[in-house]
Order: structure tokens, then C-alpha cells, then sequence
């Protein structure tokens, strides 16, 4: 085994040392892809007004919805390439990954036709108020024109970790980060060319990063994983465990941004105000996703490959290590941001209204970060034994159907907002419990989808 490739593999090495190893490139990585979103909600509010951040700020639940299904399918690709990676198998390893990257080419092209032509029946029916329609249409259509480049950046970037390799993904997103950033001052603080440029900043910036991977992938990398373009195609037996493993983390994605889209229509009709502050505060929010998404995929990775190493041991103390970390740094960011939160809100918009209604959706949720923290890696891990489908259907039930059950009864009775934040901890309560349960009859180890 060379150097390179012992740095990569999971499946050697102190578990603890090689997960924090693992994870905090993905940290890193999570900081800037944060920062990278926020710049737009942060230059619009500043320079454009609190119609123009209402139209940017609402735009995540929706972007995951289109986005959601494909980044599922390439969760599943990662897991089948790093089981292959554990095992050492590099004849099907490569059938993988040019199968991954021709799929991603198909599926950009397939979400750029739907997002150009959804989008706007979309807005509509989330009852987003008329006087920021249009600059919402126009920000999602740009915005979607850029598929390609972020499907295929998530592929890119999931076979990277697969093998073990969070370091040169996180050098990329620094790297179209700043030029994401530098460009929204310019299109909108210097050129004041309006909210649709804040997306083509972000297109921009997003293909740079792609361009970085694949130039990694097939200059770069060991020849075991590396990538040739004229190698690319859609090889039968990949695509269907690819599929397989990957449509129940699709499905769960889209169907719970699906209830996300329906939370994020009830806060529209409170109105614009309303619209900018809980918008603010969900781009704030993403900072404390960032410990939880960074080690929910090491999970992931890690557990794939040693149970493709069939090293059964190291899987239930990995587990055990990441889970606490998770949930750990998670509360942690929690607490300060339940303090923090108004003079954060502030950044985005100085208007008291708008203040006011992201302070009071901080002051519910964040002291519950820890139950989401949980479930999300829980998932993590049962996406790394292959059993994908338990995470699409405890999330299914707890995150969509309750929670949109829950808001639909309860608005009718007490038409307030916050009846509307409390549906987050009250279903994340729910799915930590179910999870717990699962993760404690250990089964999942053995018993591979």
C-alpha cells in the first residue's frame, strides 16, 4: 500500500485520529460552502433591500427540493464506490465511478430543464407575496441554469471522500468561495445589477470548483480511482446498485424539502418581513449543520469501507465516536446561537421586524440541535451499512407527513408563527427515538442491503 493510500483508507489506523483526520477537511469544507451561501443573502440584504433578501433568503427549501433527489443518488454512489475502495476491488471500483460521472452528466442536464421550468409554479404556489416574485423567479431560473456544474461538483467531490480524500475538495470550495464572493460585490455592490446576479455569481463560482475536481480526478489522482473521459458511460449492474443504494436517500431528500417547501409557504404568508427574517436565520442555521453534516458523511465513508473491509469491531466504535461528536459540537453551536442570534439577523437586515422574527424562530429551535444532530448521524450510518431505506422512511414519517400534519392542524387552532418553529424539535424528538431503537438492536452490521 502506498503512502498516499494508506493516508485515505479508513480501515487502518486510531479510529478516533482517522475520523477527526477525515472530518474536519469536511468541516472546513461545510464553513466555506456556508459562507458561499450566505454572501448572497448577506450583499443583497445590504445593497438591494429587504425585498431582494426575501427573494434570496427563501430559496434553500426550494433549491433542495429540484437538487435534493439527485445529491441522494450520489450519498448512494459514494457508498458503492468506498465499499469497493475497503475491499481493494479497483476493477469495479473504476466501473463505478465513470458510471457516477456519467449519470451526474445526465442528471445536470435533466435538473436545469425542470428548474427553468418549474421554478416559478413553485414560488406560486408557495403563496410567496407578489411584490417579490419576480426578483425570486429570476434568481431561481439564473441559478438553475447551473445544474450541470453542481451535480456534477457533488459527484466530484462524493467519489473524492469515498476514497478517503476531504482535503482537496475543501482547497476547491475555498477557492470558488472567494470568487463567489468577489463577484456578488461586484455584479450587485459595484455594478448594482439586481438580485438574478447574486445567482450567476454563485453558477460562476460553482463551475470553477467542478472544473478544479475533475482536474484533480484526471490529472491528479492515483490511476486506481482516477478518471478518463473517454471511459465514462452508464454500465448496467453500477447504475442499478448505485440506484439502488442511492433512490431511498433521493426520495427522503426531495420529499422532506417537499415538507420543508410547505413550512417555508406557511412562514410566506406571514409576509415579507416575515420571509427575511426566518430566511436569515435558516442561512445563520446552516453553521450548526455544519458538525453534523461533516460527521454524518465521515460516517458514512467510514463505516462503508470497514464494513467492505469486513472489519466489524472498528465499525461499532467509529459509530459510537462519531455520534458523540456529532451531537457534541452541534448543542454546542446551538447555545451560542440562541444568544447570538439578534445581532447576527442584524448582519442580514437592520429592520427590528425582520430581527424580531429570526430572534424568535432561534429562541425555540436552537437548544434542540442535538436531537437533529442524532438522527442525521444515525443516517449517516445506516447509509454506510447499505441500509438506506431505514433513514428514507423513519424521515419520511417523522419530518414529513407528521410535521406537515402537525403545522396544517395546528395553525388552524392557533395561527401564530411560532407553532410553526416548533414543528422542527417536536419531529426531531420523534425520529432520535426511532433511530435509538434501531441502532441498538445492532443487526444493521450484518444483515447488507
Amino acid at each position: 500500500m502506498t503512502q498516499s493510500q494508506s493516508k485515505t483508507l479508513l480501515t487502518e489506523g486510531t479510529i478516533w485520529k482517522k475520523m477527526v483526520a477525515f472530518a474536519f477537511p469536511l468541516f472546513l469544507g461545510n464553513l466555506f460552502q456556508q459562507l458561499y451561501n450566505t454572501a448572497d443573502s448577506l450583499i443583497v440584504g445590504n445593497f438591494l433591500g429587504s425585498n431582494a433578501l426575501a427573494a434570496v433568503s427563501s430559496s434553500g427549501s426550494l433549491i433542495f427540493l429540484l437538487v435534493g433527489f439527485f445529491n441522494g443518488i450520489a450519498i448512494g454512489a459514494g457508498v458503492v464506490i468506498a465499499r469497493y475502495y475497503g475491499a481493494r476491488d479497483m476493477e469495479k471500483l473504476q466501473r463505478a465511478i465513470h458510471t457516477t460521472v456519467g449519470f451526474g452528466i445526465l442528471s445536470g442536464l435533466l435538473l436545469m430543464v425542470l428548474g427553468l421550468l418549474l421554478a416559478p409554479q413553485i414560488l406560486v404556489l408557495m403563496r410567496t407575496p407578489e411584490e417579490v416574485l419576480p426578483e425570486s423567479i429570476s434568481y431561481f431560473r439564473i441559478y438553475f441554469l447551473g445544474s450541470l456544474a453542481f451535480v456534477l461538483y457533488n459527484n466530484f467531490v462524493g467519489i473524492l471522500q469515498s476514497v478517503g480524500d476531504s482535503r482537496h475538495p475543501l482547497y476547491y470550495l475555498i477557492f470558488s468561495s472567494l470568487v463567489n464572493i468577489v463577484l456578488d460585490l461586484f455584479f450587485v455592490g459595484v455594478l448594482h445589477l439586481g438580485v438574478g446576479s447574486a445567482a450567476a455569481a454563485t453558477v460562476i463560482s460553482q463551475f470553477v470548483s467542478a472544473a478544479l475536481c475533475l482536474y484533480r480526478l484526471t490529472r491528479k489522482s492515483p490511476e486506481e480511482y482516477r478518471i478518463s473521459l473517454r471511459r465514462i458511460q452508464l454500465n448496467p449492474f453500477m447504475l442499478r446498485l448505485i440506484v439502488r443504494n442511492g433512490l431511498p436517500a433521493g426520495i427522503q431528500n426531495s420529499v422532506i424539502s417537499l415538507a420543508n417547501v410547505f413550512v417555508q409557504s406557511n412562514i410566506n404568508s406571514f409576509g415579507r418581513v416575515a420571509m427575511a427574517g426566518c430566511g436569515s436565520y435558516s442561512k445563520i442555521e446552516g453553521f450548526a449543520f455544519l458538525p453534523v453534516t461533516c460527521f454524518s458523511m465521515a460516517l458514512t465513508t467510514f463505516i462503508s469501507q470497514n464494513l467492505g473491509a469486513g472489519k466489524y469491531d472498528r465499525v461499532k466504535k467509529g459509530a459510537k465516536f462519531g455520534i458523540l461528536m456529532g451531537i457534541s459540537l452541534a448543542e454546542l453551536v446551538g447555545v451560542v446561537l440562541y444568544f447570538a442570534m439578534p445581532s447576527l439577523i442584524a448582519l442580514f437586515n437592520s429592520d427590528p421586524e425582520v430581527i424580531a422574527y429570526g430572534t424568535r424562530q432561534a429562541r425555540i429551535i436552537t437548544l434542540f440541535y442535538f436531537l437533529m444532530a442524532f438522527s442525521h448521524c444515525i443516517a449517516g450510518i445506516m447509509r454506510g451499512a447499505g441500509k438506506a431505506t431505514v433513514p428514507m422512511a423513519v424521515m419520511l414519517v417523522c419530518w414529513c407527513l407528521i410535521r406537515v400534519t402537525y403545522i396544517t392542524v395546528a395553525l388552524h387552532f392557533v395561527p401564530r408563527i411560532e407553532v410553526v418553529f416548533w414543528a422542527y424539535p417536536l419531529t426531531w424528538t420523534l425520529s432520535g427515538g426511532v433511530f435509538l431503537a434501531y441502532f441498538l438492536k445492532g443487526d444493521w452490521m450484518h444483515q447488507r442491503e
